[in-house]
């Protein structure tokens, strides 16, 4: 399976999505809950999906996913999931073409996380 790092400043959605991922068979290589930690996790782990929240302490997921894609961009095929709190879809667009593969609306499904991912990694 995949190898995958979850970044949200909530623990309670770094648990939740821990759980979700892993039942899936998936690894979680590392949890960060700041755009720093972001930026260290993937270095180091390279993984194959990477889920990022939007509001941070720091920097928010737009600033993050624009630093993770420049790295990206010299050798990795990571695919980044933006996940966000409703009343911000407004900006799904504009961190879709930053360059996020994907975007799921808080409060989720299980099922739907379970579907993006699964797209994204088949």
């Amino acid at each position: 399976m995949s190898n995958i790092v979850i970044v949200d400043d909530a623990l309670f959605m770094r648990k939740m999505l821990n759980d979700i991922l892993s039942k899936l068979g998936h690894t979680i290589v590392g949890e960060g809950a700041t755009a720093k930690e972001a930026i260290s996790l993937y270095e180091r782990s390279k993984p194959d999906l990477m889920t990022i929240d939007v509001v941070m302490p720091e920097e928010d997921g737009i600033n993050t996913l624009k630093a993770v894609k420049t790295i990206k961009s010299q050798n990795q095929n990571t695919f980044i999931i933006i996940v966000s709190a409703m009343g911000q879809e407004e900006i799904k667009v504009e961190l879709l073409q930053a360059g996020a593969d994907d975007f799921i609306t808080k409060p989720f499904q299980e099922n739907q996380i379970i579907e993006v991912v699964n797209n994204l990694l088949k």
